[in-house]
């Protein structure tokens, strides 16, 4: 089989994509989108998305982790897609598309730079030194020190396999502040089982959670420093209810080609 791919990248979370909109890799199975997002024997990526059509929006984004299993919404993905169907010439600088969680809305900014829309968060758990939310995704958000020192492989996946989270497991994310508005972060993802450059459903999980917690000095716009680039996060809160949530970021093309299954 013969498969046409482009290849993303959203401050280093990196994503193959696939036009879908004729039905010919919808019967990929998950071995095969495992063996694609294989850095050694396959192209490479944390994971692989599907854009295909919808009756209720531009179009619909299917969203699988290298493990090539189907998952919750992946923000940075999310952009990506948007990126790639604006140069598809599928939508214009504007767009409403499907994703698992349902609508979202995003723009090209400028150039690779695309900002989406997420949707509202009203529910925080505290547990133990940390902060779980689900912003598409769920997430384990804690405060650290120093990023830098975190064994993010380690530590992550103790918590991503811990009782408390089970069967389903949780993204986990290390944050250091910096200032009232610019904050580190590190992301183990489930699905990659390991740190990823970047995560922005993470990046928005970090930024609610400070703000919630009193970290951002009431600032309603935060900076995210990860491995891989900048992410930027926007918010009003409204009623206990974070509302107007935008996670801003770039959304570059890396390269095309095909490869034969």
């Amino acid at each position: 089989m013969e498969i046409h791919f482009d290849k993303y990248q959203g401050a280093g979370n990196d994503f193959i994509l696939l036009d879908n909109r004729e039905g010919n890799y919808t019967n990929l199975t998950m071995e095969q989108r495992k063996s694609l997002c294989n850095r050694n024997m396959g192209i490479g990526a944390d994971g692989l998305i599907l854009i295909v059509n919808s009756t209720e929006a531009d179009f619909e984004m299917r969203y699988f982790n290298s493990d090539g299993n189907l998952s919750t919404l992946c923000g940075n993905g999310g952009r990506c897609a948007v990126a790639f169907a604006h140069h598809k010439k599928m939508i214009g600088e504007e767009t409403r598309f499907m994703a698992i969680d349902g609508i979202h809305r995003a723009q090209i900014v400028f150039s690779d730079l695309v900002r989406l829309e997420m949707q509202e968060v009203h529910s925080f758990t505290s547990y133990d030194a940390a902060v779980v939310i689900d912003t598409g995704s769920p997430h384990y958000v804690q405060l650290v020190k120093e990023a830098a020192t975190i064994d993010v492989q380690k530590e992550g996946a103790a918590i991503r396999y811990s009782e408390a989270f089970a069967p389903e497991g949780i993204n986990v994310n290390f944050v250091e502040k910096k200032t009232e508005q610019h904050f580190v972060i590190r992301t183990y993802e489930r699905g990659v089982e390991n740190e990823t450059l970047a995560c922005g459903t993470g990046a928005v999980a970090a930024a609610l959670v400070l703000h919630f917690l009193g970290e951002t000095g009431g600032a309603t716009q935060v900076e995210l420093q990860a491995p891989g680039g900048v992410l930027n996060v926007d918010f009003e809160l409204n009623q206990q209810t974070y509302q107007n949530v935008h996670l801003q970021g770039p959304a570059t093309f890396v390269f095309s080609g095909t490869i034969t299954l």
